[in-house]
């Protein structure tokens, strides 16, 4: 099975994971670290801290959070914009109070790794890359230039080549946390994607194996009352006079009852016919599609099939030879049907290959698909007929489209659906496979 996978530009794929309600709550629970430890310092430990300078950088976060509380919804989903834009204001904020506070001697340095660690967890990996970029420049410059570190008399002189080796400490845990997480991250995301699929195929696959139960029982159950009908219509038939108008009602009657029967009779043997002659049952695209349009035909609905070729000039390909396959054929059948049941005069059905693909446009004059299903029609029980009309009809509980969709994406198809741009009227489903797929699945 393809897992659907997001490509690097879409919306969803840049769509960052962190809420602001996460951040306001971590940024809160900060300030009340970094107001403690530096209290405790000052006034415990008797070490010569900075207050001032300290408490504005603490401020400044505090400030950040009230505004944020205010100006929005604390359950909103950041952008990817704003997330890095936070991201970066605390690791800005974390680097000055580290700076007042001797840099890189100071041992809360390697807090700097908490806001990468964040950033690879909830951003693409390019965010993470340029903010793990900025925090090694910020360590860089704390491990240049800083204040002296706050201590109960002489600090102590820390040797160059210990403070290189705690710059180099927190580079390496920066690098190693930025990609050590975004590729856990990363593959939670692909499995959670996997499931996500694989949750919906089974879903789909289950109704539909429900639906082929009810469709045998149906074969079994209607197997009689079609019978009956057939023969009292046969009886009518017999005594009604030659030139009676409701003569061409009794013929209809029984065409239709026949073919009952016909479906029937295939569903029923469904899955236990043996395999069929190999050249039977290959067959032109033209010839399919003539197969299944035959039956459909009506004074009052003309179905045009028209084949072509649309390679590029000077390198026409051969019509492809499709597989007889029953699932093809039936949603075939059922697309076509639908639409010559809503079409006012004309149902086209537009085929047209090259050596990459093969499309089945089906296409009607009718009113066209319902603005108010037409993004739903392929899920079950979904609709284009009004309520009135699927309670008069037994056709009308919404599952052909949805059968037709889902065996049709079983033999590799894409399907798009449309109504015709005004002022023309009629819907319009396209069927498209890859052309080795076609023949090769089928």
């Amino acid at each position: 099975m393809d897992i659907p996978r997001f490509p690097a530009d879409s919306p969803r794929a840049q769509a960052s994971r962190l809420r602001l309600r996460t951040t306001i709550r971590h940024r809160w629970f900060a300030v009340a670290g970094q107001t403690g430890t530096i209290l405790l310092l000052y006034y415990g430990f008797q070490f010569p801290v900075p207050l001032g300078a300290c408490f504005v950088f603490i401020l400044l976060s505090a400030t950040l959070n009230l505004m944020l509380s205010l100006a929005f919804p604390r359950s909103q989903l950041l952008s990817t914009r704003y997330s890095a834009a936070l991201l970066c204001f605390d690791m800005l904020q974390l680097t000055g109070l580290l700076l007042v506070t001797g840099g890189i001697q100071n041992p809360f340095i390697f807090l700097l790794i908490v806001p990468v660690a964040v950033s690879a967890s909830t951003q693409r990996l390019r965010v993470t890359a340029s903010l793990a970029a900025l925090t090694v420049v910020l360590a860089t410059v704390l491990a240049i230039w800083h204040w002296p570190l706050p201590w109960a008399g002489e600090p102590p002189v820390l040797p160059p080549d210990y403070q290189v080796g705690v710059w180099a400490a927190v580079v390496s845990c920066i690098v190693f946390m930025a990609v050590y997480a975004w590729r856990i991250e990363q593959e939670a995301r692909e499995m959670a994607q996997a499931l996500s699929a694989t949750e919906m195929v089974l879903a789909r696959e289950t109704r539909l194996t429900a639906l082929d139960g009810l469709a045998a029982a149906a074969a079994h159950q209607l197997g009689t009352p079609l019978s009956t009908i057939t023969l009292v219509a046969r009886e009518l038939e017999r005594e009604i006079p030659k030139d009676a108008a409701i003569r061409d009602d009794i013929e209809l009657l029984q065409t239709q009852a026949a073919r009952c029967r016909d479906i029937l009779s295939q569903l029923s043997r469904a899955g236990r016919e043996e395999e069929q002659d190999e050249i039977f049952s290959q067959m032109r695209l033209r010839h399919l599609l003539e197969e299944v349009v035959a039956p459909l035909r009506t004074p009052e609905t003309d179905i045009i099939v028209t084949v072509g070729d649309t390679s590029p000039h000077g390198k026409s390909v051969a019509e492809p030879i499709i597989l007889r396959n029953p699932g093809l054929m039936h949603s075939l059948e059922n697309l076509i049907d639908n639409a010559a049941e809503f079409a006012n005069t004309r149902v086209m059905v537009d085929a047209t290959y090259n050596a990459e693909e093969v499309k089945v446009r089906i296409g009607d004059d009718g009113p066209g698909f319902h603005p108010t299903v037409i993004n739903r029609l392929g899920e079950p029980y979904v609709t284009n007929r009004t309520r009135a009309e699927a309670d008069d009809e037994e056709h009308g509980m919404g599952l052909g489209f949805f059968i037709a969709k889902t065996l049709l994406e079983r033999s590799g198809a894409s399907i798009s659906i449309a109504n015709r741009t005004a002022p023309e009227t009629g819907a319009i489903v396209e069927i498209s496979w890859p052309r080795d797929r076609l023949a090769a699945s089928l």
